[in-house]
């Protein structure tokens, strides 16, 4: 009987769908134009985009509610996506969850990156009973699950973007601080590190001059494939409810609002599920890409 390892699973590698998937991983423009016209240009401008074409996210007109997109029967170019169940415009409240996913992703991962890999600097440079101990915090937060957190965090804080932030920093500065853990024992060890130590430098200098350059790579590819999976994560916590309160846009609570209208209203959950899908995808090709280049052995392969 074959095991699984003898099985062979055949793979077309010169299919069409294939060939789009080599491309958009090796060549950025794919991703970096979705992010663009998805995520970031939404974000930053979405005040000036609805003021001047679309309704204001806020404002429903239940008169209006469940409106087709435009292209269909019943639809009009007053909501191009349509509306949902309390008569909010979707393809406002699209533009503006861009808003929202952009912030909380920026300042999660700007907070989580920082304490993460200031501990993973010290632990691995130090080692001993700093390193112990901060390896015991991370191991005590892997057992506790980010909901379980966020449920705790909701009953003691209430639901907001502060604590979906806190949250999502929780989760994020323990892959920080082993990633970095780790690059700092290999490094520490380097004969550039003994050179300085031998000059008198202190351990913070060869920490912040020496080892912390070395790792910046390594720390900019995790940031990049961290932001998809914080918009996951946010949109996770927004559809169970101990996310970003109502009535925020956010793309998590609309795929919720959505969920039991999707024979009826298709359109409801569809957009900002297609946003989240889009943006992840992109963050993970834009991070492969990176990878792929900031790393010298894949580089070199």
């Amino acid at each position: 009987m074959a095991t699984v390892n003898e099985i062979a699973i055949p793979v077309r590698r010169n299919g069409r769908l294939f060939r789009i998937w080599e491309t958009a991983r090796r060549y950025p423009i794919f991703p970096m134009a979705v992010l663009v016209f998805v995520l970031a240009l939404p974000g930053l401008f979405a005040p000036q985009i609805t003021n001047t074409w679309l309704q204001d996210p806020l404002e429903g007109r239940v008169t209006e509610r469940l409106t087709p997109p435009v292209w269909q029967e019943g639809g009009s170019w007053d909501h191009p996506l349509g509306t949902d169940k309390v008569g909010y415009d979707i393809a406002s409240r699209v533009i503006h969850g861009a808003r929202v996913s952009l912030i909380v992703a920026g300042v999660s991962i700007l907070t989580g990156g920082f304490v993460g890999t200031t501990l993973g600097l010290i632990a691995g440079y130090y080692g001993g009973w700093i390193d112990h101990v901060i390896m015991r915090l991370v191991d005590i937060k892997l057992s506790i699950q980010a909901v379980l957190l966020a449920l705790v965090l909701v009953g003691v804080l209430g639901p907001g973007f502060h604590t979906v932030i806190i949250v999502i920093a929780l989760v994020l500065w323990v892959r920080y601080a082993r990633l970095v853990r780790g690059e700092t024992l290999s490094l520490k060890n380097q004969d550039f590190v003994a050179k300085a130590r031998v000059a008198g430098a202190s351990s913070g200098r060869i920490i912040a001059r020496h080892i912390f350059p070395n790792v910046i790579n390594t720390i900019i590819v995790l940031a990049t494939l961290e932001v998809g999976q914080v918009i996951l994560l946010e949109a996770g916590l927004s559809f169970l409810g101990v996310g970003i309160p109502r009535p925020t846009p956010a793309w998590g609570l609309m795929v919720a609002d959505g969920r039991d209208l999707i024979v009826r209203a298709w359109w409801v959950a569809f957009f900002p599920g297609m946003a989240i899908l889009l943006t992840v995808l992109s963050m993970n090709l834009l991070g492969d890409w990176l990878r792929d280049r900031l790393d010298p052995k894949l580089r070199n392969v």
